[in-house]
């Protein structure tokens, strides 16, 4: 009897954090207020480098991604000046929930559920005003990792976990990651071919009417990187070198919100 109270409970305070974000996720899209969102840093290898990256992170190390969204946004011409604001929070400790490579759909419903439980949880435990979304940035130690695990983001709850090089020189390579994953949590889709990474013509090109075609000279955000040949594409070094092409604006109410 106890154990059906308490999944009952948990069930009730799911939902109710479910349509809270519900809302939050329309109201977000309407363009009226700036996206308040919140990093907050993780040691994804626990090393001692890793630490020392984080703890010497400052606000203005997230100022690129404020900057490439107030600069796309008005080139479809949204009135508000700065569409985004990222704020520096405190170093998240614990672990994230995991979610494996063959995940079937309820793993992911699961996850997505302890993900929100979270967010809500930091919530709770803070002084600070609720965000409206929170990016969870994964560092590792470069040295010791050539490849990272993909990201992820989440539509419901805007949600973010970006896994990134605790590295000065890949500082341009992950703002181009925290701009692409918060964009999901917006609705944007990926305009890349998962078998191959390639973007997809012509969505996912900067520039689709150039002649000639390649290479290009810019990524589109959702495509994230810049092809240079019809099998062969570039990661950008930083977030001069990418746009947001009119399908992901139309996805993120840009193109239909004045």
């Amino acid at each position: 009897m106890f154990k059906h109270l308490r999944i009952a409970i948990l069930l009730y305070v799911l939902l109710f954090v479910a349509v809270g974000q519900l809302v939050t996720a329309i109201t977000t899209t309407n363009w009226e207020h700036p996206l308040w969102v919140e990093v907050h840093p993780i040691n994804g290898d626990s090393s001692p480098q890793t630490q020392t990256y984080i703890e010497r992170l400052e606000e203005n190390d997230f100022d690129a991604v404020e900057e490439f969204f107030s600069r796309e946004a008005q080139r479809f011409g949204l009135e508000l000046e700065q569409p985004v604001r990222v704020l520096l929070a405190p170093r998240y400790e614990g672990n994230l929930p995991e979610l494996s490579a063959g995940a079937s759909a309820i793993d992911m419903l699961i996850w997505s559920l302890k993900m929100r439980w979270l967010a809500t949880r930091l919530s709770w435990q803070s002084d600070r005003p609720r965000p409206d979304a929170r990016l969870f940035a994964v560092y590792h130690d470069s040295k010791e990792a050539n490849v990272l695990e993909r990201s992820g983001a989440l539509r419901k709850g805007l949600i973010a976990v970006a896994n990134v090089f605790a590295d000065r020189s890949a500082r341009g390579a992950n703002q181009v990651i925290f701009a692409h994953e918060l964009l999901h949590t917006l609705g944007a889709n990926d305009k890349y071919n998962p078998k191959d990474n390639t973007p997809l013509f012509p969505i996912g090109f900067a520039d689709p009417n150039a002649k000639p075609l390649y290479p290009q000279r810019r990524a589109e955000i959702m495509a994230g990187r810049i092809p240079v040949g019809p099998l062969d594409a570039a990661m950008p070094a930083s977030l001069k070198q990418v746009i947001v092409g009119p399908a992901t604006a139309a996805e993120i109410r840009w193109r239909d919100v004045r």
